[in-house]
């Protein structure tokens, strides 16, 4: 951390301050199930949602696949209506189906994913319904532990940036040219803007 920290300090003083008043900021920790449909249907499941709610209704849904493995095809042999009485919704519901239909028939194709270059990471993810940047952006930076990863579409990222540089309503080229400072390490950038917040005074 003692090399992006001088890299904050660098490029982005007011970043690197905010940095130094959280103390020590702990890594974002990467999934290392490498099951990565399994990951992107708990992404599905947590779009929108508190984390213990998404917890809950992701536990139900494991109980009702065969086995409790979360595979294409076990995801398709579970009823629609079943998936929707463990509290997820219709939209989501369909969203989980549509990725394990298209994993299943090849049309589209996980097991490269961690060979593939962060644009074409988001090309491929975003061919499921229910799969904007926001999760394909997430799935970089917490599944495949991208360095490099910032999402324009994360409403935490936005308030935060306006916090600490008391911008009001910046255009996405504003924000844009806020990260690229960051760039090479927009990751660690991310997760001290989430902990700002945190520490924000209400």
């Amino acid at each position: 951390m003692t090399k992006v920290l001088e890299h904050f300090k660098k490029k982005d003083p007011k970043l690197w301050k905010v940095a130094m008043r959280l103390g020590k900021i702990e890594p974002y920790q990467v999934r290392a199930s490498g099951d990565y449909f399994a990951d992107i249907c708990e992404s599905i499941v947590n779009q929108q949602l508190s984390g213990r709610a998404a917890a809950t209704i992701w536990g139900r849904f494991i109980l009702l696949l065969p086995q409790k493995k979360v595979t294409p095809e076990n995801v398709l042999k579970v009823a629609g209506q079943q998936v929707r009485d463990a509290g997820m919704s219709w939209g989501k519901v369909k969203y989980v189906k549509d990725l394990a239909f298209k994993v299943k028939d090849k049309l589209v194709n996980l097991d490269q994913l961690d060979k593939l270059s962060d644009q074409e990471v988001i090309a491929e993810l975003i061919k499921v319904k229910g799969i904007g940047a926001w999760t394909a952006e997430m799935f970089l930076m917490f599944t495949l532990g991208r360095p490099d990863i910032f999402s324009h579409g994360d409403l935490g990222l936005h308030n935060a940036i306006c916090n600490i540089y008391g911008l009001k309503n910046p255009t996405r080229e504003q924000i844009e040219t806020l990260s690229l400072r960051w760039s090479p390490y927009r990751s660690i950038a991310c997760r001290i803007l989430w902990k700002s917040l945190e520490k924000t005074p209400s």
